[in-house]
């Protein structure tokens, strides 16, 4: 299940990445209730989908 961590503060690489209004405004949303800004939701995101995606063997 995925947590909202504060794990990722030193998070330095730039990138622009767009959204979907619909999204953009679901993980604002999340980031709000959490307390935590959305660029660090972002990144928790990103690392919980890498973490469990399906690989073939």
């Amino acid at each position: 299940m995925f947590e909202v961590e504060n794990k990722f503060k030193n998070a330095n690489v730039a990138r622009t990445i767009r959204f979907t209004e619909g999204l953009f405004d679901r993980l604002n949303t999340i980031a709000a209730e959490n307390d935590i800004s959305f660029n660090l939701l972002v990144l928790q995101c990103c690392q919980y989908a890498l973490d469990n995606i399906k690989t073939e063997e």
